[in-house]
């Protein structure tokens, strides 16, 4: 199946979620206002879609379509599973599984940007090393600026991101107020080390392995098949 093949797919499955949502609404099996979310996430998710290739025409830099196809899982399992059909309320840990995976799909950015900085270098000349931490490395300092981000929207619209307090508003103090953000900052270093780890072995301490993730600038125009 190509590439086109996986978006129409990604497409249809994201449709049939903003669908569900809408009846949702209808039927009105959450407030109006919770409805409306849903139905607008699950856009944005739809949207999201096409982000690579905005990337793409924007700022004529080219994605590799492991990493495309990675971050399109992600988008899957975060927006139209985990909120379209709720599965993050329904699957108590579900919130952990995408702080897993997320910096997996970052890891592998990662790895692509490094080679993308090292412009024309021959990549299988560096050590695997470089790509290893600075992979990790990204992906752990993303995962630092996420929670800045769930804080902020904490502190100002008082969304709950961080698990501050109960479902029923009662105020957490103390360890048991840091567990949610701890939690999410362990899985995604955990997360990291997995994708290090997997992508070490498949590089066998040969760099050339990292030229498939790198970020190339695009000359003209190139198209998926």
């Amino acid at each position: 199946m190509n590439y086109k093949k996986y978006r129409m797919a990604l497409i249809i499955f994201g449709l049939i979620c903003l669908l569900y949502n809408v009846y949702e609404v209808i039927i009105a099996k959450y407030s109006t206002k919770q409805g409306i979310i849903f139905v607008v996430e699950c856009l944005a998710g739809i949207a999201l879609i096409f982000l690579p290739e905005i990337i793409e025409k924007v700022l004529k830099i080219s994605l590799p379509e492991k990493i495309i196809y990675f971050y399109w899982f992600f988008l899957v399992i975060s927006v139209f599973l985990g909120t379209s059909l709720h599965m993050i309320s329904i699957i108590s840990f579900w919130d952990k599984i995408l702080h897993s995976v997320s910096p997996m799909v970052l890891t592998a950015l990662g790895y692509g940007l490094i080679g993308f900085l090292m412009k024309n270098a021959d990549i299988s000349k560096t050590s695997p090393w470089l790509f290893l931490l600075f992979g990790f490395a990204f992906a752990g300092v993303c995962g630092v600026f996420w929670e800045f981000w769930e804080f902020l929207c904490d502190a100002i619209a008082d969304m709950n991101l961080q698990r501050y307090a109960t479902s029923a508003g009662t105020l957490l103090i103390g360890r048991a107020a840091l567990m949610d953000t701890m939690g999410d900052l362990l899985t995604n270093t955990i997360g990291a080390l997995l994708m290090g780890i997997y992508a070490s072995i498949q590089s066998r301490g040969n760099a050339a392995y990292f030229e498939e993730y790198r970020l190339k600038k695009l000359n003209k125009k190139r198209v998926k098949t």
